[in-house]
């Protein structure tokens, strides 16, 4: 069973049903946590531009740890920044320096032309490392 569950949150709702799935499965496997959230910024010719603010940011991280620790699971959380092009990678580090063997992640879904342009995370995510991952459902009423 799984001992170190890493799970990625993003601003979206979609990150809750992540964070709960893990802890879940944390629960039952008496096993710790990592939240790991990136702080992404996009690059263009003239600047790097942030994509969300610090606070928000930490704000997003937060609600994850307190939600886990609130259910009696074991959990630390890191901050990283990294252009878009980098969250797979950063995830996929954080993931090998934790030892995780699973990480939970909470899918995106796009058109078949959109992730032609521009891929999901967790399609990156799974092809960057060994690493067991599962993708938590969209619960229907996320805000």
């Amino acid at each position: 069973m799984f001992q170190r569950i890493l799970v990625a949150v993003d601003p979206s709702p979609a990150r809750r049903s992540a964070v709960r799935l893990a802890g879940d499965l944390a629960k039952l496997a008496n096993a710790e946590v990592r939240v790991v959230h990136v702080i992404a910024s996009a690059a263009s010719v003239a600047a790097i531009v942030p994509l969300e603010e610090d606070a928000e940011a930490q704000a997003v991280l937060d609600e994850a740890l307190t939600a886990l620790r609130e259910t009696g699971v074991k959990a630390e959380g890191t901050l990283l920044r990294g252009l878009t092009t980098q969250v797979a990678a950063a995830i996929s580090e954080t993931a090998e320096e934790f030892d995780a063997d699973l990480i939970v992640l909470s899918p995106h879904h796009r058109s078949a032309a959109q992730a032609l342009f521009d891929p999901r995370v967790s399609d990156a995510v799974a092809h960057r490392t060994h690493t067991a991952i599962l993708l938590a459902p969209e619960a229907q009423d996320q805000d």
